[in-house]
Order: structure tokens, then C-alpha cells, then sequence
């Protein structure tokens, strides 16, 4: 259990800002076998936005309080899913074949499509967080958040906050899926993300897999089958956009697939 601990506390270094105990040992192998622990890195990261925004909604208008929600996950995170983003988006835009895409992503500076590509997502994560917060879909969640969260039912944001705790450890999984599904392509070794490329152990992948869907026990039945599906329709095209681009992934594109 020490063991697993430890491991969790490395994904959650790697992975976010948040500072881990010192106690925690570091090693290119745990470091390996800690991306196990992607999903739930996400349950922190959707915790903290959802109480974020519930704190900030009864203070707030709902997109004031989306737009500060979102701030707090990327400074939790270190935009480290954005940054991806917008290298991906210009390496896939503006590349003619893989070794032009390979090395436009891995400049440091940010291009026309990765400007373009980033603000566009920020913009359709917040319009969907605050189209979640009127009246109208906040009724039609209020009888499954009643029975998860301690809050008033009719409370500002609960449905807002429970998208946030299905969606962070949801897309994360999907990143796992493509990580275990195709090869990483790039030669360098010394690359950041080459200490967790590589596919996981079966039982790796069911922790995996538990991490991310157990979330999905906090909608309604349509609701979570619907969020699955879609998950699932994203994650596979996804995985072969990169397989035909590149023949599999990057960094990059394994940081930009939560963003999906």
C-alpha cells in the first residue's frame, strides 16, 4: 500500500504543481509505472475546480465564476494540458509530414494554429460550463446531485461541479487509453514524457480504467452513458488521427488528448 502511495504522490508531482511529501522517493521506473495513477490525479484536479466554483458561484454570475474555475485548474496543473494543446495544434496544422510536425511541437514557441487552437477551446469549455449553470440543466441533474452532495439541491453550480468531477478523471483516462494503445515516436529518450511512455500491465490498466469511470456513478444513468460514449467516440478518433499523422505519440498529443 506504501508502495501505491508513493506511487500516486509521483503522478501527482508530474502531473500538477501540488507539492508532494519528502518522503516520497523519485525514480525513472516509478515514474513509469505511477501513470497507473493519471485518472485519479484527475479526481484532485476536478475536486479542486468544483469546489472552486461552488465557493465562487454564490459570490459570482456563473461565467465569472467558470472563467475563475478554469484559472485555478490550469494554475493547479501548470497549464500543462494547454500547452500541449497548442504545440499539437501546430504541429498537426502546420506540418507537411511527421518529421515537420515532430519538430514544429517541439518548438517552445507558439504559432498561428496553436493561438487559434487554445482560444477556441477555452472558449467551448467555458460556454459549456455556463450553459450547465442556467435554470433549465441545472433541473434536469438536481435529482442525482441531491443524493451525492451535501449541498441544497437548487444550489448554484451543482451540476457544473459534478461535470467537473466526471470529466477531469474521464479525460485523463482517454489520455491512458492512447498511451497504452499506440507507440511513442519520438527517438529521444531524454524527453519529459518518455518516463511514462509505454503501455500498461493489465491490472495497470483496470486501476486505470476503475479511476476514471467510478466518477460516472455521480449521474444519472443517460447522463453517464451518454458522457462514456462520447468519451469513447473522441478517445478512438483521436488515436487515429495520431496513428495516421505520426503513427503514434507524443508528449505533446498525449498532454493535448484531455483537452479533447
Amino acid at each position: 500500500m506504501r508502495y501505491q502511495l508513493e506511487l500516486f504522490f509521483t503522478a501527482l508531482g508530474f502531473f500538477t504543481r501540488i507539492p508532494v511529501p519528502a518522503w516520497v522517493p523519485w525514480s525513472a521506473e516509478r515514474m513509469n509505472h505511477a501513470a497507473r495513477y493519471f485518472a485519479l490525479v484527475g479526481w484532485v484536479v476536478g475536486a479542486v475546480g468544483a469546489l472552486g466554483y461552488l465557493a465562487l458561484a454564490w459570490l459570482l454570475p456563473p461565467a465569472v465564476a467558470v472563467i475563475l474555475s478554469m484559472a485555478l485548474t490550469i494554475r493547479l496543473t501548470g497549464a500543462f494540458h494547454e500547452d500541449g494543446f497548442a504545440d499539437s495544434c501546430d504541429g498537426l496544422g502546420g506540418g507537411w509530414d511527421k518529421a515537420q510536425v515532430l519538430a514544429i511541437m517541439k518548438d517552445s514557441r507558439i504559432g498561428s494554429y496553436g493561438t487559434i487552437g487554445m482560444v477556441l477551446m477555452l472558449l467551448a469549455k467555458a460556454a459549456a460550463l455556463v450553459e450547465l449553470a442556467e435554470p433549465a440543466a441545472l433541473a434536469s441533474l438536481a435529482g442525482s446531485a441531491a443524493s451525492v452532495l451535501p449541498a441544497d439541491p437548487m444550489s448554484p453550480g451543482v451540476d457544473v461541479a459534478l461535470a467537473l468531477l466526471v470529466a477531469h478523471p474521464l479525460s485523463r483516462l482517454a489520455a491512458t487509453v492512447v498511451m497504452h494503445h499506440l507507440p511513442y515516436v519520438r527517438a529521444d529518450d531524454s524527453a519529459k514524457s518518455a518516463a511514462v511512455a509505454r503501455p500498461l500491465a493489465p491490472a495497470e490498466l483496470a486501476l486505470a480504467a476503475a479511476c476514471g469511470l467510478l466518477p460516472l456513478l455521480l449521474l444519472p444513468p443517460a447522463s453517464a452513458l451518454g458522457a462514456l460514449l462520447a468519451a469513447a467516440a473522441v478517445t478512438v478518433w483521436t488515436a487515429r488521427l495520431f496513428r495516421r499523422q505520426l503513427g503514434g505519440y507524443t508528449g505533446d498529443l498525449l498532454r493535448a488528448t484531455p483537452q479533447g
